[in-house]
């Protein structure tokens, strides 16, 4: 995974390499060359406006416009765009603490011609990805070094458009002294099994059921968990829910559990590495007496939907119980509207999608994924990951559930919670991308 710097990290890792390495005036005109280059690789020659800005932008700029003005290109620096037909947004970065100038905003968005931006566009908090105030909205956004959370987190990864980052030549060794605590999400390493390996060595879940006429969602779970690699995966519920799964799947194995102490009996089999509930299973007492029933074994544990909702009233109550194990792992997978039910003593601290997930994740003692188009993975420790290979695609019923199984699936075989939310997060993601039009069923099947 590739480190996300905040803009605070990203002055550090100028100063580092400044003391060490170059100057300040060299690193600008390498920043404003590779801009430079990036628009010459796409446009032709055009009448160009770059607005610059007080500080480093600025200057950044003012190098981009001598290049592109040596090339040969007609260029005027100025904040009047009026016959630009290429704007290059050099006013302000990520570390903008004030909000930008609507009428400025815009008169640049309003241009109807491409626009760059360097770094970050113009407005857009570096740190949060929201505008303060207005923002610029770009075609194409060059950073230095690495990326910055505006650039993985929305409203900002839509207004920055394409994103290049580029070797301005800092060298990585700076992260070791800022060591930072947020990256972006990456290709996995997946478990393997050994030539030697039989169905329970690979793990065995278990998905809670919901009733009867709510059963879809845990066969979706269940199914995503067999797809990414469990051994076994086993539905638990009423024999009246468990009536309907039998109608649909063959290799799932299906156990009577009606009462808490069947649960507790079933939860008694050592062979079971984790357990998935919450896919529709209802906001009821039921649901909430399982899952502490659940957590109260020790088992590796996925909780989601309506396992988070019901604790909505009472959420001290579930954070409690997931602490009573603090080896095992515990994953929390709300969205926005779950999130906000659960950890409503949150939703008003911060814009910041990071800096929530990681209170709630602190918070709770577990691992906090939470989803949107900007998925968010949080430790109890820090540790955050954005999730960017999403796709509007998974905005379809029962692709959350398809991710709860993966993440129970992988936990299942071994793999600790931050990790199977992050390698869950990835998947689930890739399948989307595959698809053309896909339903919760195209998603297992291209896992």
């Amino acid at each position: 995974m590739e480190a996300i710097l905040t803009p605070e990290d990203m002055y550090r890792a100028d100063a580092l390499c400044i003391a060490a390495v170059t100057s300040e005036e060299t690193l600008i005109e390498r920043a404003g060359l590779a801009v430079a280059h990036e628009i010459i690789r796409r446009y032709g020659a055009r009448p160009t406006v770059v607005m610059c800005g007080p500080g480093n932008n600025g200057r950044d700029g003012e190098v981009v416009a001598r290049h592109l003005k040596e090339w040969g290109w007609p260029v005027t620096v100025s904040h009047d765009v009026t016959g630009a037909e290429l704007i290059v947004d050099a006013l302000y970065g990520a570390g903008l603490n004030r909000d930008f100038p609507a009428d400025m905003a815009a008169r640049v968005n309003g241009a109807g011609v491409p626009v760059v931006a360097i770094d970050v566009p113009s407005g857009l908090d570096g740190l949060t990805g929201f505008p303060r105030g207005a923002s610029v909205k770009a075609d194409l956004t060059v950073t230095f070094f690495r990326k910055k959370p505006a650039h993985v987190l929305y409203p900002g990864r839509g207004l920055c458009g394409e994103i290049v980052v580029a070797d301005i030549g800092i060298p990585d060794s700076v992260l070791d002294d800022i060591e930072p605590q947020l990256c972006e999400n990456a290709r996995p390493s997946l478990p393997e099994a050994d030539a030697e390996a039989h169905k329970f060595s690979r793990g065995h879940a278990i998905v809670w059921s919901g009733p009867p006429l709510s059963t879809g969602a845990a066969r979706l779970a269940a199914l995503a968990a067999a797809r990414s690699g469990a051994g076994l995966v086993s539905l638990a519920g009423t024999p009246e829910a468990l009536a309907i799964h039998a109608a649909h799947v063959s290799s799932i194995m299906l156990k009577p559990t009606s009462t808490p102490g069947e649960l507790r009996e079933l939860l008694a089999d050592k062979r079971i590495t984790a357990v998935c509930i919450g896919p529709a299973a209802g906001v009821t007492d039921i649901t909430r007496k399982a899952v502490l029933r659940v957590l109260k074994s020790g088992v590796a544990t996925v909780l989601d939907a309506d396992a988070l909702s019901i604790f909505a009233d009472a959420p001290e109550d579930l954070f409690a119980a997931i602490k009573a194990h603090p080896k095992r792992s515990v994953v929390l997978t709300p969205h926005e509207g779950e999130f906000a039910r659960l950890f409503s003593m949150l939703t008003t601290t911060s814009h910041n999608k990071v800096e929530r997930a990681r209170a709630a994740s602190s918070l709770s003692g577990a691992v906090v994924l939470l989803k949107g188009p900007d998925t968010v993975i949080a430790h109890p420790d820090g540790r955050a990951v954005v999730n960017s290979n999403g796709t509007a695609k998974l905005a379809i019923a029962g692709s959350g559930d398809v991710l709860a199984g993966v993440i129970t699936g992988l936990m299942a075989q071994g793999m600790n919670g931050f990790d199977a939310a992050c390698a869950g997060a990835w998947l689930h993601s890739e399948a989307g991308n595959r698809c053309a039009r896909p339903v919760a069923e195209d998603l297992i099947a291209t896992l």
